[in-house]
């Protein structure tokens, strides 16, 4: 029979051994949460109008990465009512202040299909415009010195039809004013590259071309700026086609429309100021 001491070191030993395994479990699964990558979050639990305004401080100090997490968690969690429909309208401005445009204007497609009717569409569609616009940017060109019309017109044309639904639909709201002054500037924009692929045509002797293209700015665009020197083009293109009279048909034209004009008496020489530095 054991004694009383021989018993008590073998229920000590049982101890040590039973709060050993405990530990070794618990590091077990502390690697297997590790190992799953899964991380501990903090806002679980937090109610819509929390998380809403965690990702608005964030906004407000311009950390758009942590704003958009937010938001994202704010939509998936609470996907019915007022606070998931300002994270939808908040979310696209916050995708686009962290570069993400691909994502911003998906997320602008989604709010349109889901709220056609809704009040703040105005808003979306001026952030559609927005977004392509500053693709176009003239802050980009002055620095470097690139003409935007040389560019892709793509997101120039996408700028201009959602400007242009703004406008249409919403011409009282708020951004509509500014929507307008951003529809002359795109208009000329697209104008201008119509002019240049028929420059470009006329410089490498695809006369018949560079007449087509510049044909295109003056009809679909009366009134840009850019129409002037289509004009010329034209002249200079019916001149080199030996088509006298439909020559001196567009030279009559640009002269009763631009008496002045600089492309008659110096050819294609680029004024001092370009025309698309307006801001």
């Amino acid at each position: 029979m054991p004694s009383a001491g021989t018993g008590a070191g073998w229920q000590a030993r049982a101890l040590r051994f039973a709060f050993a395994l405990a530990c070794a479990l618990a590091i077990a699964l502390l690697a297997g949460c590790a190992s799953n990558g899964k991380e501990y979050d903090e806002t679980v639990g937090w109610s819509a109008e929390r998380l809403y305004k965690e990702a608005k401080d964030e906004m407000s100090t311009g950390n758009w990465t942590q704003a958009s997490k937010l938001l994202e968690k704010l939509e998936s969690r609470y996907p019915f009512g007022v606070y998931a429909q300002q994270a939808q309208i908040d979310i696209a401005y916050v995708y686009w202040k962290d570069g993400s445009n691909a994502q911003a204007l998906a997320a602008i497609d989604r709010f349109e299909r889901l709220h056609p009717n809704h009040p703040n569409l105005d808003y979306m569609l001026y952030l559609r415009g927005l977004i392509n616009f500053y693709q176009e940017s003239a802050m980009l060109s002055s620095l470097t010195r690139q003409d935007p019309s040389e560019r892709d017109p793509k997101g120039a044309r996408e700028s201009f039809e959602a400007f242009k639904t703004l406008v249409a639909r919403f011409p009282d709201s708020s951004y509509a004013p500014d929507a307008r002054l951003r529809l002359n500037y795109l208009v000329n924009s697209i104008a201008m590259n119509e002019v240049h692929v028929a420059r470009m045509y006329l410089e490498r002797g695809a006369y018949v071309a560079a007449v087509n293209r510049a044909q295109t700015a003056v009809r679909d665009f009366q009134g840009a700026p850019a129409v002037e020197e289509a004009l010329y083009i034209m002249v200079q293109g019916y001149d080199r086609l030996g088509m006298d009279k439909l020559r001196d048909d567009a030279a009559r034209v640009l002269n009763a429309n631009y008496p002045d004009s600089t492309y008659m008496k110096n050819g294609f020489g680029k004024p001092k100021t370009a025309w698309w530095q307006i801001w």
